[in-house]
């Protein structure tokens, strides 16, 4: 076809006897956005590192704007207009922007003096044709935001002339408004004939920007369509092999006695008093926009915030949590949304990132009994699936999906009544998410009240018993579970008014 840019032909890869890719074929069209979806392990990130010259294929070819290779080397890929924004972004923190853009291709004098007036006039012109002109060039990178810092970083794809350009995960750091603006200049992009690899765990956003989809399964490409050919039910079915009617697992039991009251409190982040109950076995929806106040209600319950009026109830029993350590021996657990900076200490083994929370159970005199420590470890690989080669691997070489379930048991080690899943399910695949709600409604059969909060409204309708809508720091209004629909809850979630 002559308006294809990129053809991947056969490639098959493997490590150390693991095969990653097995005979994929992968195609995209000039000026398309074309989706890469899979389940984590599925191939997707191998594939693309061997199209931007990381990895080298153990055999296929690549055909790039009409010319078969046999592969890249990262610099030769990048000089032929191939460039890949990893979820990590990999910017200079303490260099402005127009520094970051031209970084290590900046205009000089002969004498290598930069020239500034000229990288800042290319700068401001690479900005403008991204569609965001107002980004500051003379300031550190370090002091825009995470959506701007990744315009920054697609700008600098745009100024080697990059004609293909993979997103990797693009939207895991972004909701709302700078969510929108990457749909923007994504949109901007196309209509430049730029061609868009995007690779997303978020399915709503695939059905959003993407022209054509391909779906990689255990290395294997097991569909490429139109988007247009394909629903929601259907594209979870060909990642997982499971219908969507399988994903969310419904509630079986009747919920038991309040386990959480919340009464009236307020903190310095909370605009009015919250207060409601939640049952034993029960799974309460938190929802809003970023910035409503969902994470800092979490905070005020486990005692991150300190309360300036209300109080909690645990089982019956009154308290005022005054430290995440007290809200913890009340019976309250925590699992953040930034799992990496909150919930792990990434570069200790697997072992100890479980352990950490009841360390005082497992120790004598100040010394770990390692039997007991490996029958805990053990007993939460069963009970949760967790894929690990050993416990002593470090945490940081697991999936997202695995590390989210090495936080959770960390925390189910403690014996919680009440668990609060801040963004349960942020930066995993399909697959690991269907095991996490598995997890979840094990959790709700033995009595374990779950507080969810949740930027996925699917996720949210689908595993919440009853929901709270927040906005500007105060409950908007709340649902049943099965009376809810996505609209209305944008509705509260948006409103001028509190209705509750």
């Amino acid at each position: 076809m002559t308006d294809t840019i990129l053809e991947m032909r056969h490639i098959s890869k493997a490590f150390a006897g693991v095969q990653a890719l097995r005979d994929v074929s992968f195609a995209c069209q000039k000026g398309e956005v074309h989706a890469l979806v899979g389940e984590n392990g599925a191939g997707k990130s191998t594939l693309m590192k061997i199209l931007a010259g990381v990895h080298q294929a153990d055999s296929g070819e690549i055909v790039y704007k009409g010319t078969t290779y046999r592969g890249f080397k990262p610099r030769e890929a990048l000089d032929k207009g191939i460039s890949v924004i990893y979820q990590e972004l990999a910017l200079s923190p303490y260099l402005t922007v127009a520094e970051n853009i031209f970084l290590g291709r900046e205009p000089r004098y002969r004498g290598g003096i930069i020239k500034t007036q000229q990288l800042r006039q290319q700068a401001a012109a690479v900005l403008k044709r991204l569609g965001v002109p107002d980004i500051p060039l003379d300031i550190p990178v370090s002091e825009l935001t995470v959506a701007r810092q990744q315009m920054v970083e697609i700008a600098k794809a745009l100024s080697r002339n990059a004609d293909l350009i993979v997103m990797d995960e693009p939207s895991a750091i972004l909701a709302g408004h700078e969510l929108d603006q990457l749909f923007v200049t994504i949109e901007s992009l196309k209509q430049q004939g730029v061609t868009i690899v995007y690779i997303s765990h978020r399915l709503d956003e695939v059905f959003r920007v993407a022209n054509q989809v391909t779906v990689l399964k255990d290395g294997e490409v097991v569909s490429s369509q139109p988007i247009s050919q394909l629903n929601r039910a259907e594209l979870v079915r060909l990642m997982v092999g499971r219908s969507m009617d399988e994903i969310y697992p419904k509630s079986k039991h009747q919920h038991g006695e309040p386990a959480l009251v919340v009464d009236g409190i307020l903190t310095d982040h909370l605009s009015e008093k919250v207060s409601f109950t939640l049952n034993k076995g029960e799974t309460l929806g938190i929802a809003g926009m970023v910035g409503s106040g969902r994470t800092e209600l979490a905070r005020a319950i486990f005692g991150a915030d300190k309360l300036t009026a209300g109080s909690i109830q645990i089982g019956g029993k009154k308290i005022v949590p005054r430290s995440p350590r007290h809200a913890i021996r009340s019976g309250i657990a925590l699992v953040p949304e930034d799992r990496k900076g909150q919930g792990l200490f990434t570069a200790l083994p697997i072992r100890n990132n479980i352990s950490i929370s009841i360390l005082k159970l497992l120790s004598h005199l100040g010394i770990i009994d390692r039997k007991r420590e490996n029958a805990v470890v053990e007993q939460s690989r069963r009970s949760l699936s967790i894929n690990m080669a050993n416990a002593d691997l470090e945490v940081q070489f697991l999936s997202g999906g695995n590390q989210q379930k090495v936080v959770l048991a960390k925390w189910l080690e403690t014996r919680p009544a009440v668990i609060i899943l801040d963004e349960p399910t942020r930066g995993v695949d399909v697959g690991a998410k269907f095991e996490i709600y598995q997890i979840m409604r094990q959790l709700n059969d033995t009595g374990v009240a779950i507080l969810m909060i949740s930027s996925e409204l699917p996720e949210v309708l689908g595993m919440s018993d009853r929901i709270l809508v927040m906005r500007d720091g105060a409950v908007a209004g709340s649902f049943e579970g099965g009376a809810a629909t996505e609209q209305a809850i944008i509705e509260r979630a948006t409103s001028q008014e509190a209705v509750v």
